[in-house]
């Protein structure tokens, strides 16, 4: 285990997903929705751990666990479990925590009492090697 400060670093952000962006039939978002948002995380993830936005140079065992629906409201999370000389190695989860409700009305929506994994993914990111 590393003694470096940075591994366990945390950093969430939260979304609504538009009606807009609705890609399928029954308001399904592609699966490209949720890595762009785990794009999104991991730049703050380098801003807050080396004061750079860094690139994200990969990805591996995505998983699409649950569907993506418009009407959501996600939880995008990134957690440090590894930090390189350059790279930083992320795991990332996208958690459905809030769900339209149309059988309520159009514009019915719930907070859901435990959070639906919808997408998961380890993700490595590259920052510029430190000035010295």
């Amino acid at each position: 285990m590393s003694d470096d400060p940075r591994v366990g670093m945390t950093v969430t952000h939260r979304r609504y997903v538009p009606y807009s962006h609705a890609h399928y039939a029954g308001d399904l978002i592609d699966g490209a929705y949720s890595l762009g948002l785990f794009g999104d995380v991991a730049t703050e993830v380098c801003i807050r751990t080396d004061g750079d936005e860094g690139l994200l140079a990969s990805y591996s065992d995505v998983q699409f666990k649950a569907p993506v629906r418009a009407g959501d409201v996600l939880e995008v999370e990134a957690v440090v479990t590894r930090v390189g000389t350059r790279s930083r190695t992320l795991e990332l989860v996208v958690r459905v925590v809030c769900r339209s409700r149309p059988d309520r009305g159009a514009s019915a929506a719930a907070v859901l009492a435990e959070p639906i994994v919808a997408t998961t993914a380890t993700g490595t990111v590259v920052v510029p090697a430190a000035l010295g």
